[in-house]
């Protein structure tokens, strides 16, 4: 890869890097691009060079968090045996809730944002989710696979809402 595309891509990535942090902290309405710009050490129209608008933007960042999210479930299943299945994707789950809160904090913010784009990008991102850890219930025996799919889905919203409100009561099992 030449120098300029490899500075490119890291532009891009910082940017990203940025804006999710941004968005998480005081929301994608009240951030702008300016703030973004400046969190990420570069002028303001550099952003406009990567993304058209601050909506590609937001799209491009909730991209990153759910296939940070898929890819981590999509190692878990390969892996876990049928008995630990469960236990292991909670862990990755809370390992990507420590390590990436911001993004966690981005897709809990774009699930109420009513534009259509942004409500596509939401329901494709739960839509994989559900749908590979189904498959994996299924797939390793478990009784009432989507019982059990859905239980582990709102056990993951509540895990947000606990990072989010910083109470960690909200999880003690």
């Amino acid at each position: 890869m030449a120098k300029d595309a490899a500075v490119s891509v890291n532009r891009r990535s910082d940017i990203i890097s940025a804006a999710i942090e941004v968005f998480a902290e005081i929301g994608y309405f009240r951030a702008t691009t300016a703030q973004v710009a400046e969190r990420a050490n570069i002028s303001q129209p550099y952003i406009f060079r990567f993304f058209k608008s601050k909506e590609a933007l937001l799209l491009t960042a909730l991209e990153v968090s759910w296939t940070r999210v898929i890819d981590s479930f999509r190692m878990v299943v390969q892996t876990a045996t049928p008995d630990q299945l469960e236990n292991e994707l909670t862990e990755a789950y809370e390992e990507i809730l420590k390590s990436h809160k911001n993004e966690i904090l981005l897709q809990m913010q774009a699930q109420t944002i009513q534009e259509e784009v942004i409500r596509q990008a939401m329901h494709k991102g739960f839509t994989e989710v559900r749908d590979m850890v189904l498959e994996a219930f299924t797939a390793a025996g478990s009784a009432n696979p989507k019982q059990r799919t859905l239980v582990f889905l709102a056990i993951g919203m509540l895990c947000n809402i606990s990072t989010s409100l910083d109470m960690p009561e909200l999880m003690d099992r």
